[in-house]
């Protein structure tokens, strides 16, 4: 029986600041002083406060230690582990300041206000031991459906809870899956996982997968025995190897100990998962292309109807979900669909998965209940805009969602509101903008995206967003005309309505949602040729305030392109011609004298 364990984040975020190296340093600490018996390491998922880690967590004590180092580990180990005094300048709070006083997580302002379904065992269990997954209530819905429940009541669970698609559309979920289950026992069907998240800044399902691998599995064998189907394939993307290794050691793990293969619970029921690995299209993100990615050719989406539930992988009748959907299966079967109902709004059932980034403090892993606001969301559990910045929008959905304005801040977050205002859930990126956002930048980016992104099958996206591309430079770079701005809405219109697949379809909606709200800013850019938060450079200068200037040579001596000239303890001036904005003479600058006009 150990007497204390110490939680370190496993999740890619902390791995990449050196959280294993951390563990490995704490373990040998340990050891060298005979406490490894006394003391557990364990590594976990993503605890959410993303831009605290490494995260490092001691119960039952409840202290949570963040941005820590190796050189660290001895400090905690000799103060905390074994005198019993917290590192308190390494204590967790809002303010980013260690304290005398220790929260628990649950309490502080970051968490107070979520409500853990899908992320309720990230950062709590070992992603890697499937026998903490149990202890956790895993795998007891699956036994549950098994030997008490009959498919379509399964089904009916899952319709009643109102539970939707978390990657993007909405879909009632138990919908999906009754369109999937006729003829059970008599044609091959297949349970599929997206996991292909290809969002700019979205790693929601990624951190599912690295922080509860078990529960996509139990899942995903849950929606086999209420369609009929045998096999599974989760499609994820290589780029993850963290969660690539450890859902393929959930498989084996649950295949070892029988709750995936043949007769799973003595029930005469088969399932088998397999994985299948992506190469980073953001097309097979779309539900045919998937498919057709999976049976081993180009990953295009292909024409509906007919629809997978009807004709689907290898031409059978299939259902795709992806991980955050997953992740709320068996919690709604343990708990209900009442309970899962008592959550969120009255379209839009339970909770969403966000990853908060952007121009926000708190830059993270949330999980809200349906109908929290945007306010809620930026100013309590992100924390606010840093250097006391505006709000000035956020963008949902990734290239496939829009801008929400700041008029629309107290909008209460569902599916049914989001489309309302332009923008739409998507799989849950949201990314936070401030008043120095050039919204046509903006715009331009995501489309950037999209038009590197199209597989090509269709005119309208692999022509259509090109042109609109083209047009969105030219007014970046001071060209643009009035009739540009006709032009690309027109474009816009047109691809949203005649492109293949949703994605094409959804392709123009940022360009759209920032014309809608932000048509000052593209007018400005074409009419004043002037860029309002000075981002696009060939609309502003660089300028040195003379009051200001001290003389102290730094910016000269700083710039590339030699392009400042002045004499020591005289005003400096810029050469507009030489200069190349490359604000190299801004970082050099001690004194703020130097501007963008």
């Amino acid at each position: 029986m150990y007497r204390c364990h110490v939680l370190v984040c496993g999740g890619t975020g902390c791995s990449s600041a050196k959280s294993m190296e951390i563990m490995e340093s704490l373990e040998k600490e340990l050891k060298e002083r005979g406490l490894d018996k006394e003391i557990a390491v364990v590594k976990t998922g993503c605890f959410g406060l993303c831009a605290m880690g490494p995260i490092l967590v001691v119960y039952p004590d409840q202290v949570t230690y963040c941005m820590v180092a190796p050189e660290d580990v001895q400090e905690i180990v000799e103060e905390h582990l074994v005198k019993g005094r917290p590192v308190k300048r390494l204590i967790y709070d809002e303010s980013m300041q260690g304290t005398e006083e220790t929260k628990r997580l649950e309490e502080t302002d970051f968490y107070k206000k979520q409500k853990r379904i899908a992320l309720r065992n990230c950062g709590i269990i070992n992603p890697e031991n499937i026998e903490e997954y149990i202890a956790r209530n895993g795998y007891e819905a699956l036994g549950l459906v098994l030997t008490e429940m009959t498919p379509d009541e399964v089904i009916q669970v899952i319709l009643d809870s109102g539970l939707r698609g978390r990657g993007g559309a909405g879909f009632p979920t138990g919908l999906k899956w009754k369109f999937a289950s006729g003829n059970r026992g008599k044609v091959q069907k297949y349970v599929c996982c997206n996991a292909d998240e290809g969002d700019p800044g979205a790693f929601m399902d990624r951190s599912v997968l690295e922080g509860d691998p078990h529960v996509v599995l139990e899942a995903m064998a849950i929606a086999g025995y209420a369609i009929g189907a045998s096999q599974g394939y989760i499609y994820v993307r290589a780029e993850y190897p963290i969660a690539v290794q450890r859902l393929q050691t959930a498989i084996e793990q649950a295949r070892k100990y029988g709750l995936l293969g043949r007769d799973i619970f003595a029930s005469g029921f088969d399932f088998d998962i397999e994985l299948r690995l992506g190469a980073g299209a953001f097309v097979c993100g779309e539900e045919t292309a998937l498919m057709t990615s999976i049976e081993g050719h180009r990953g295009e989406p292909r024409p509906r109807p007919p629809f997978p539930a009807v004709k689907g992988l290898f031409e059978s009748p299939t259902i795709l979900n992806n991980v955050e959907t997953y992740a709320n299966i068996p919690q709604i079967i343990l708990n209900g669909a009442k309970w899962f109902a008592s959550m969120g709004t009255e379209k839009s059932k339970g909770t969403k998965v966000f990853a908060l980034g952007g121009k926000i403090n708190n830059t993270g892993l949330v999980e809200i209940p349906m109908g929290t606001t945007l306010r809620t969301v930026v100013e309590e559990i992100g924390g606010g805009i840093p250097n006391g910045k505006k709000f000035k929008a956020a963008q949902t959905g990734g290239p496939s969602g829009g801008c929400i304005p700041a008029e629309h801040f107290d909008i209460p977050i569902d599916y049914d509101n989001l489309i309302s205002i332009g923008s739409m859930m998507g799989s849950g990126g949201l990314i936070v903008m401030d008043e120095d956002t050039c919204m046509v930048d903006i715009a331009k980016f995501f489309l950037q995206f999209t038009v590197d992104e199209s597989c090509g099958k269709c005119t309208p996206c692999r022509i259509g967003t090109k042109r609109m591309l083209e047009i969105l430079d030219k007014i970046t770079e001071g060209n643009g005309t009035m009739e540009d701005i006709d032009e690309l809405e027109e474009l816009a219109y047109y691809i949203k309505d005649n492109a293949l697949c949703g994605l094409g379809q959804t392709a123009p909606n940022p360009v759209l949602s920032t014309l809608r709200y932000f048509r000052d800013e593209y007018i400005a850019h074409v009419v004043d040729k002037k860029c309002p938060a000075k981002v696009c450079k060939n609309l502003f200068v660089y300028k040195i305030d003379p009051d200001k200037c001290k003389g102290c040579t730094l910016c000269a001596r700083g710039c590339p392109v030699q392009a400042i000239s002045g004499k020591t303890k005289s005003p400096h001036a810029i050469d507009t011609t030489k200069c190349i904005k490359c604000d190299a003479c801004v970082s050099c600058c001690r004194f703020g004298a130097i501007y963008k006009d």
